[in-house]
């Protein structure tokens, strides 16, 4: 559609130099005494057509899919809303003037190299942190013109808003959020939280303004190498701190292991000696309670001794001498006489409990 423009353009450069072409033939055409009626036809439509080309291509107004455009009239000082979008239109000369904002992203790099930016040299945002370090930071904004507020970039800014709004206010607010926190805090875990920040910050501001913003990328940012160097010490000071804890928590366990295994040494042993006790005492119960069993079977049946002793005899021996001072343990006369009907006393079998053995025994 920009080829219409050109066209028509063309086309009054053509009228304007058969006006000249024109006038220099009736010029030609007086000085030698002939008609210049020709010469003047010719620069009259030419001139014609030049202006009211000129007029038409002036009067065209072709906005591209990434462009919109902000007509002024220029007797009333005012502003058409909205602006006009992608297409072409007609605009009046001299009465209405346009200009075209690109509503594409757009990017702004403040950087410490001199390639990187759009200004030439260190142009690194320098800021000072709470503590009171200083530090340069490489910062990159992508944004882009709101198409629903370009009369408001155009009446504050007109064509000058990176330069004169987007570069000032991101560099200010940098600064500022920068100053509310610590440098530690911003070479460690902060610095995302910091840069969360800057960016609602900035994208408020530019909101207000008729600006979108897209992205804000902290790039890069410096210390001084003083203190790069203190964080490196205080770095290498807590991994020997936490070395030195790590072997106190090995001894610890190492000791509680001990302690452990020395406990259980120990309960096993209470343990033998608990059922060795234990086994004692049993035995000897049982032993008394024979004692007294044997006692009682004796009182109730008092030729069971000498019935034991008989039967402990060996089978080979028949004739028992017994000294002639001693008491004699059998009554001879009731052995010499028969007794069928005699039946000797069961003799009681007393069983000695056996203790279990103890765990760890």
């Amino acid at each position: 559609m920009g080829g219409i423009s050109a066209i028509m353009g063309t086309v009054a450069l053509v009228g304007f130099l058969l006006f000249l072409a024109g006038i220099g033939l009736a010029v030609m055409s007086a000085s030698q005494g002939r008609s210049a009626r020709g010469g003047v036809l010719l620069a009259v439509v030419g001139l014609l057509a030049g202006l009211l080309f000129s007029v038409i291509s002036q009067g065209i107004l072709i906005v591209e899919p990434t462009q919109v455009a902000v007509v002024v009239n220029t007797l009333t000082g005012t502003l058409e809303e909205p602006a006009r979008g992608a297409g072409t239109s007609i605009v009046i000369p001299v009465v209405q003037q346009y200009y075209v904002y690109p509503i594409t992203q757009q990017q702004y790099t403040m950087a410490g190299r001199e390639i990187e930016g759009q200004v030439r040299g260190n142009d690194a945002v320098q800021a000072r942190t709470r503590d009171g370090q200083e530090i340069s930071m490489d910062i990159t904004v992508l944004y882009a013109v709101n198409p629903a507020k370009v009369n408001t970039v155009h009446t504050r800014w007109l064509n000058g808003y990176q330069d004169n709004f987007v570069r000032p206010t991101v560099r200010g607010i940098v600064r500022e959020v920068v100053s509310g926190y610590g440098a530690e805090e911003i070479y460690g875990t902060a610095r995302g939280r910091m840069e969360n920040e800057m960016q609602q910050r900035v994208a408020e501001r530019f909101d207000a303004e008729g600006l979108t913003l897209t992205d804000l990328l902290v790039r890069d940012i410096n210390f001084s190498e003083q203190f790069r160097q203190a964080i490196e010490q205080k770095q290498i000071a807590d991994q020997e701190a936490q070395r030195a804890e790590l072997q106190i928590r090995q001894r610890e366990n190492e000791a509680a292991q001990l302690r452990a295994q020395a406990q259980g040494e120990r309960d096993a042993r209470i343990a033998r000696a608990e059922g060795e006790a234990q086994s004692i005492i049993l035995r000897a119960q049982a032993e008394a309670e024979a004692l007294r069993l044997v006692s009682e079977q004796i009182a109730a049946n008092p030729s069971l001794i000498q019935y034991l002793y008989v039967q402990n005899l060996s089978d080979n021996v028949s004739i028992a001498l017994v000294p002639s001072n001693s008491p004699f343990l059998f009554d001879f006369n009731s052995l010499a006489q028969p007794n069928p009907g005699f039946v000797p006393p069961a003799v009681p079998q007393i069983q000695v409990p056996t203790p279990e053995p103890e765990a760890g025994s």
